[in-house]
């Protein structure tokens, strides 16, 4: 079976949808494929259902929309979707799920970008990127269990394009992540490291006004919405732009490391 959860729901047998259509059925099958292979209480699914008012029939009904998923799944569905003391459990295995692969090519990135292969990083960090077809779980309503879990996963790909936009401008690919990060940092206004990034890109393809001015707009909304100065690492990078400072142009120096640290 394969399974899709960064973009809309999928999931796929012999090349046919297994998934009903009906709301929550689609949520339980998506809890229990983030968590292949292990027990789902029946109580983290009524959670995710009904939040804390649960409807008295709450048990019952799970029970139908366990047996929904079932006639879904065809032959052999009750080895698939086991039930177990307590809870379900999705017996698939864990690389049959997309966010598997995103997590291993993230990682394998993560490990290159430590060993200084920058090259093979931004390679890496962007096959992981590519997994995703869209925010996750996009088209399936998501209770209190699955909103912590899209959450954690969205703060998990934010962080995977920051180490993917590092890996890049240490190899010299400033110019061409100047349009990108344009439009993370309008997005993001209070990311420091997004920032930190498009101040240097900008620094390096000759535009130190435009880098002085990231910054200021990110001092104003940090100032505005929490108030609070930004952090002396960013500062620190703020008066090398302004003093031109020469290692700015330099992707390995020390100084640069410093303050991307």
């Amino acid at each position: 079976m394969q399974i899709k959860i960064l973009g809309p729901l999928e999931a796929t047998q012999n090349g046919r949808s297994v998934l009903p259509t009906a709301a929550k059925p689609r949520q339980i099958f998506a809890l229990l494929a983030l968590r292949a292979r292990q027990v789902v209480p029946v109580t983290t699914l009524i959670e995710e259902l009904w939040g804390d008012r649960p409807p008295r029939s709450a048990r019952t009904t799970l029970q139908t929309y366990i047996m929904q998923l079932r006639r879904g799944l065809g032959e052999n569905a009750s080895d698939v979707l086991v039930t177990r003391f307590g809870g379900y459990l999705l017996d698939v295995a864990p690389e049959d799920v997309d966010v598997y692969e995103f997590e291993r090519l993230a990682s394998a990135g993560t490990r290159a970008q430590e060993a200084g292969d920058h090259e093979s990083a931004a390679r890496l960090l962007t096959n992981a990127l590519v997994v995703w077809l869209g925010p996750a779980l996009v088209d399936t309503p998501v209770g209190e269990v699955l909103s912590i879990e899209t959450t954690r996963l969205e703060e998990s790909r934010l962080s995977v394009v920051e180490s993917r936009i590092d890996a890049e401008m240490r190899i010299g690919r400033h110019h061409a992540l100047l349009s990108e990060l344009a439009v993370l940092t309008a997005r993001h206004p209070m990311n420091e490291n997004l920032c930190a990034h498009y101040m240097i890109a900008l620094f390096r393809s000759g535009r130190q006004w435009q880098a002085l001015d990231a910054f200021k707009s990110l001092r104003q909304t940090l100032v505005e919405e929490l108030g609070v100065e930004p952090s002396p690492r960013l500062r620190e990078l703020h008066r090398a732009v302004l003093t031109a400072d020469a290692s700015l142009d330099r992707a390995e120096s020390r100084e640069l490391r410093q303050l991307l640290a």
